[in-house]
């Protein structure tokens, strides 16, 4: 067997490498610039359409007609002065309260009901939706893969042919996360000056963008509360807020003849009545019980388990991560059926199964344990054994399917966690529960002249203890003097 010298490996690997990297540069739409990309527009675009179910899916869309046509109506007037305007956009409104708005690659945007929320006017969420446009146009999703295929494949190689480097790997690996920290601040900042260019140019005041990060600061919790910015992928809200401001006077100053619109009241307008924070209707957690008004169901969830509930599934974890629990539904027109799809879905080896009844409603109930990939097992690797508890249960003519999974010798610790969250699966009766209903935003006017913000809280009514956070929602302070009539903010259920 020939020996290889090192040097003259690491030469090769780099050789590799520098042919990769010059085949696959592409000229950067908004710089003009070349750049490492081995993913190609129509790749970009197909990678979108494929991810963009999961997303709906995973959130749904917020039903509001309105605010879906909005989105859509300002995002297409911004993508066509973009610098990708030949790409098919979607725009789309999802239903979670989380304070969030992202891009997918090829041109999908999708906005949270809950960033909605806590925007006060048009011209802040036009410059938010100018940076998830930036992400797209400067095609920051297939730059990231691309970089990461680079350097990983680089890193590989080099592990493969030098042993010195294999030694490394863990550590190299780590450098690397670093490294893209770096570039996802890079990316977040020319994003923030694309935000400001696009809305700038279809007439919207930038600067309502910069007073906007000042509310992200305020609901991050301030220098106190956030993750410091060199451990964040995303600069520090704060920093951005100055850093964006400059960029708005900039762009302005080019374009001197504009009437920069900032749209206050129309913009609460459109939002009266929207959902704020977590909806009921969809699941919420309340004593340790799951309860879900609109398909009439409860069951209790473990004692100090986290709870995650989605349009899709509820998932249950303790602390630790030995075990979880999902709750979702069955495919299949028998409970018989559902069994079945279920260990082709999740690979599952019956131990044990029975028919059974759950609070007068049929079930099945099974224990499986999770094959082994076929490839682990060709290659001889033991992979830790995955146990199962599983009920299917029918009721109201849909099947709902529980799975608990742990590793095979902690089965018997949270069996019977699983099974008391099974076997308790019942009707949902009780009108407190069943007629519960989420906040929502109620745009009123202040009613007295030169009224504090705290006062007019009082005035309607609401909880002293979240003065400060509706405070937050109408990016004021308490103490500010408000005039008769100025729409503002506040909660009805």
């Amino acid at each position: 067997m020939k020996v290889l010298n090192p040097f003259s490996v690491g030469r090769f690997a780099l050789l590799v490498l520098g042919f990769l990297i010059v085949e696959s540069c592409a000229v950067n739409p908004v710089t003009g610039k070349r750049q490492v990309m081995f993913m190609s527009e129509s790749q970009e675009i197909a990678l979108g359409a494929q991810s963009d179910p999961a997303v709906v899916a995973q959130f749904g869309l917020y039903k509001n007609d309105k605010l879906q046509a909005f989105i859509k109506e300002k995002g297409q007037e911004m993508a066509s002065i973009s610098h990708r305007s030949h790409l098919k956009y979607e725009f789309k409104v999802v239903d979670s309260p989380v304070l969030n708005a992202f891009a997918l690659p090829g041109g999908y945007v999708y906005f949270t009901r809950g960033i909605l929320a806590h925007f006060n006017n048009e011209a802040q969420f036009a410059g938010v939706l100018g940076h998830e446009i930036g992400h797209i146009t400067a095609r920051h999703g297939a730059s990231q893969q691309s970089k990461q295929m680079l350097y990983s494949g680089g890193l590989i190689l080099g592990m493969v042919l030098s042993p010195e480097l294999a030694s490394m790997g863990e550590l190299a690996s780590q450098s690397l996360g670093l490294l893209f920290l770096k570039f996802g601040r890079d990316d977040e900042t020319q994003s923030d000056q694309l935000g400001v260019e696009y809305s700038t140019k279809i007439g919207y005041d930038a600067k309502e963008m910069a007073r906007f990060f000042g509310v992200l600061d305020r609901v991050s919790g301030g220098p106190e509360g956030r993750v410091p910015t060199f451990m964040s992928t995303h600069p520090d809200p704060a920093d951005r807020n100055v850093k964006v401001e400059q960029y708005a006077k900039e762009w302005q100053a080019k374009t001197p003849a504009k009437n920069f619109e900032v749209n206050r009241d129309s913009y609460l307008r459109l939002i009266d009545g929207i959902t704020y924070g977590e909806d009921p209707r969809q699941g919420f957690v309340e004593n340790n019980n799951f309860y879900h008004p609109d398909l009439k169901f409860q069951f209790p969830t473990p004692q100090g388990w986290q709870v995650q509930n989605s349009p899709q599934q509820v998932a249950m974890a303790p602390k630790g991560g030995k075990a979880m629990m999902i709750m979702n539904l069955a495919q299949g027109q028998s409970l018989e059926a559902a069994a079945q799809a279920t260990n082709e879905q999740y690979k599952f080896n019956t131990i044990s199964s029975r028919n059974t009844t759950v609070n007068g409603f049929q079930a099945i109930e099974m224990v499986s344990e999770m094959q082994q990939q076929q490839q682990q097992q060709q290659q001889g690797q033991q992979q830790p054994r995955v146990q199962a508890q599983t009920y299917l249960i029918l009721y109201n003519n849909l099947i709902y399917r529980f799975i608990g999974l742990s590793y095979a010798q902690d089965f018997a610790t949270y069996q019977n966690s699983f099974l008391n969250t099974m076997r308790n699966f019942r009707s949902l009766h009780d009108p407190n529960k069943l007629n519960r209903q989420p906040e929502r935003i109620d745009v009123q006017p202040v009613k007295v002249d030169n009224s504090t913000l705290a006062e007019v809280f009082r005035s309607y009514g609401l909880d002293s203890k979240r003065h400060e956070e509706f405070a937050v929602l109408n990016d004021m302070q308490l103490t500010d003097r408000l005039p008769r009539g100025m729409l503002i903010k506040v909660l009805e259920r």
